[in-house]
């Protein structure tokens, strides 16, 4: 009997012990609150009391080429699944980035900046409200005169516009008659568990953060104007002549690169309705932005690819470019390549959206079923940036990633994804020269070593190189760390555990570390601690052979978890490499032993990191004497 008590008191302790070791990751006190709230749950779910809110936009856009003026009126039925009564509104326009009083992480020309929005009636639950947004920054808040109480919605009606910019970046104009409309309408701001309204204001950086909501949305453009857009095209033939409609839908279903319509065809003016104005209509739902690119002179290119091999569902590929864009002749033909690549291998999820248009423009930029990419003059490095685009349709819009907080969550697996992509385009030589020189030399070898700042850290608290290490190598480094020691099979399994369960909604880093937890069965913790809690960087280094040839020393200078061989020659000048996965720091961070069974003399052990690149690669070759 007491030894029955006693096993199941060890038992006890162990569950115990591993349930408090599971929390033992630093959280600020907001996320600990939404734990204790149960908005989320410790093994990686969202929790028992877990909402977001949602709205349905009903949208009319116009743009006028001639004044380069965005206008629309826009209804919003607004859901408060909170449990809190809401008496504000948070109102988020992104473009008011342009706008002198607005700040932001860097300098601009004057051809960057503009007036911004104006609000000419915004009107809540049929009480009208005297804004006019001119004292608004990116995002701004109306004190409601009735409060939006919890489960109810409230419908929101605007009427707005606001300039194009001269200079474009993630939006503006591209050329006189082609236009990039990116975050062209005022958004309800997201209110969530852990922080309640995102007040944070776009400063140019760090990116965005939106909820999950349903469009249906119009474009007015002049005649001879195409207009490419997220969502469902629905009335193609009501905005182009019989000929091009049937082309465009001829895409949808094979395989073929067709050019809808070519330079000589849109110069001549025979591709849209000859109407003064046509009206495209457009739908995506459950979707966290929508998107639109105009122009009057662009090539158009479409095709469509299986994505969905289980239920043979296709997704539309398209092309907008200038006769000049070069690097866009291939771009349907190499998206074709990574819809297809990215749905079977890497994340192995199904291409999730009806459509994937690259607009060629100046930002290097993704937004749901678009990217806006710039003319490289380099085909190579042109794909490569189109797949890292194309990439984030997973993390951050199949998940709802608060990228203005925590960038590593999509930007470090858009840049894992990119890597992995490029090794079957390119070979794993060219792609780890790439990854190496692009993603990891500049990190390494910057001497501003106090940017080595926990990849936690909030992405608004870190600027320069340490934004950009965090959000991009550092991260993706943790990603393929993690690949490794767990091998791609249990990887994939986690990954995909994560991905279904957070899908449509937004996790934090605290989920992806638990979920990770649950579906592996393994205790994760002192990996995911020495990754994203510390100031570590990559630096190894061999301390020492043992007198018998059987212990090889490891030094881990800089402290991250990394994999790394151990190519050893020995005195006949015979090789052997031996690879070791970031288990082997699992019980010491900084020394590892490595046990060998042959006892031949050893002559030189030499250690190679491969895209873990050294900070100091001197000391990763010892000579014995």
């Amino acid at each position: 009997m007491e030894k029955r008590i006693l096993h199941f008191a060890v038992i006890a302790f162990v569950f115990f012990t591993q349930n408090n070791f599971a929390q033992e990751l630093y959280m600020p006190r907001n996320i600990k609150q939404a734990y204790t709230n149960e908005t989320r749950s410790k093994d990686g779910k969202p929790g028992t009391n877990y909402w977001q809110n949602h709205g349905k936009y009903n949208m009319e856009i116009a743009v006028d080429p001639a004044t380069k003026i965005v206008s629309g009126t826009e209804t919003i039925i607004y859901e408060n699944n909170s449990k809190d009564t809401l008496r504000s509104l948070a109102i988020r326009f992104v473009n008011n980035l342009h706008k002198p009083s607005s700040p932001r992480g860097s300098s601009v020309s004057d051809d960057f900046l503009s007036e911004g929005l104006t609000i000419s009636l915004l009107k809540i639950e049929n009480e009208v409200y005297k804004e006019n947004a001119r004292k608004w920054g990116t995002v701004g808040a109306v004190k409601l005169k009735k409060a939006i109480l919890p489960n109810t919605k409230t419908i929101i009606n605007i009427q707005w516009s606001y300039p194009l910019s001269k200079e474009s970046g993630r939006e503006g104009q591209i050329d006189e008659t082609t236009f990039f409309v990116a975050y062209s309408y005022p958004r309800v701001s997201v209110y969530d568990d852990y922080n309640g309204w995102d007040m944070l204001p776009h400063t140019d950086r760090q990116e965005f953060y939106n909820d999950f909501n349903d469009y249906v949305f119009s474009v007015k453009a002049p005649k001879n104007y195409i207009v490419y857009a997220t969502g469902d095209l629905l009335n193609p033939d009501e905005v182009l002549q019989p000929e091009f409609a049937a082309r465009l839908k001829k895409s949808y279903t094979t395989d073929e690169i067709l050019h809808i319509a070519n330079e000589q065809e849109m110069k001549s003016g025979i591709v849209t309705k000859q109407y003064d104005w046509n009206v495209w209509k457009f739908e995506a739902k459950n979707i966290t932005d929508v998107t639109f690119g105009l122009s009057d002179h662009y090539l158009w290119d479409a095709s469509s690819v299986v994505v969905d091999k289980k239920n043979n569902r296709r997704a539309s590929v398209q092309a907008a470019y200038d006769v000049k864009g070069t690097d866009f002749i291939n771009s349907v033909k190499n998206n074709q390549f990574a819809l297809d690549w990215f749905s079977n291998n890497w994340p192995g999820v199904p291409y999730p959206f009806s459509k994937m248009t690259a607009f060629q423009g100046f930002a290097d930029m993704e937004y749901p079923m678009m990217c806006n990419d710039s003319q490289m003059g380099d085909a190579k490095f042109a794909q490569l940036v189109q797949d890292h685009e194309v990439a984030h349709t997973y993390f951050p819009f199949y998940m709802g990633i608060n990228e203005t907080r925590y960038a590593f969550m999509d930007e470090g697996w858009a840049t894992t994804f990119e890597y992995l992509i490029g090794i079957d385009e390119h070979g794993k030589e060219a792609a780890d020269a790439f990854y190496k020189n692009f993603r990891v030399k500049g990190y390494i070898n910057d001497r501003s070593t106090e940017e080595d700042q926990p990849i936690i850290s909030m992405s608004t608290q870190v600027s320069g190189a340490g934004y950009g290490n965090n959000s991009y190598g550092k991260a993706s480094l943790s990603y393929l760390a993690l690949k490794d020691m767990l091998g791609d099979e249990l990887f994939k399994k986690a990954l995909h555990d994560y991905m279904d369960t957070w899908n449509g909604k937004h996790p934090i880093p605290w989920d992806y570390f638990n979920s990770f937890n649950t579906s592996t069965g393994k205790n994760l913790n002192w990996f995911f601690n020495n990754w994203f809690f510390t100031n570590h960087y990559l630096d190894i280094a061999v301390k020492s052979v043992s007198v018998d040839n059987k212990v090889i020393t490891i030094e881990n200078i800089g402290g991250f978890a990394i994999p790394f061989d151990v190519i050893i020659t020995y005195a006949d000048n015979s090789k052997v490499t031996l690879h070791q996965t970031p288990a082997i720091w699992e019980k010491n961070q900084k020394t590892a032993k490595i046990v060998l069974k042959n006892t031949k003399k050893i002559k030189q052990v030499e250690l190679d990191g491969g895209i873990f690149m050294d900070a100091t690669p001197k000391n990763n070759i010892l000579i014995v004497k």
